[in-house]
């Protein structure tokens, strides 16, 4: 019925005839410690948004392995501590826009995208930061002005839960 479901090339879904691509990212909420207060790391993205490290799972990666990986090329943060037992995932559905769709369209791949994204929570162990391109800015926030900067209500779900996880 609709086509959902209807198989139209590997790791494609489609849906009213239009190829949908299924992709799984792992993010990172990074935090440090100053003084007697916790700061999250936002990244600004150039569309405008505020947001978290992310990125896709490349061939072969562990979870763990992507997100020190991403938290490195996006950040410049190359140590950081994954804080155990926390792991939260927001699920989304969007159509790609600028270079992402150009990449897109030439290499075939889907231009509507549902995405599940796995965070975990990382203190940074050195905090000296250099964005990747991918970013226009960063800022290191204490809870309340990270959440009230924060783009998207998934976005706040995630760092309140973490910001609960870590004053227990």
């Amino acid at each position: 019925m609709f086509g959902w479901g209807k198989k139209t090339q590997p790791g494609f879904q489609s849906i009213f005839g239009f190829p949908v691509a299924y992709e799984v990212s792992v993010g990172a909420v990074i935090f440090r410690r100053v003084e007697n207060r916790i700061e999250y790391l936002l990244l600004r993205y150039p569309h405008g948004h505020w947001d978290y490290v992310k990125g896709h799972i490349e061939a072969g990666e562990t979870q763990e392995e992507t997100l020190r990986r991403e938290t490195a090329e996006e950040s410049g943060i190359k140590h950081i501590e994954v804080v155990k037992g926390f792991r939260k995932y927001t699920r989304y559905f969007y159509t790609a826009k600028g270079t992402e769709l150009v990449k897109r369209k030439r290499s075939g791949k889907g231009i509507w995208i549902f995405k599940t994204v796995y965070f975990y929570l990382a203190e940074a162990i050195d905090s000296n930061i250099a964005i990747s391109e991918e970013h226009t800015g960063f800022a290191w926030l204490p809870f309340e002005e990270a959440i009230s900067k924060l783009t998207f209500p998934a976005a706040k779900n995630i760092l309140e839960s973490a910001h609960a996880f870590l004053k227990k």
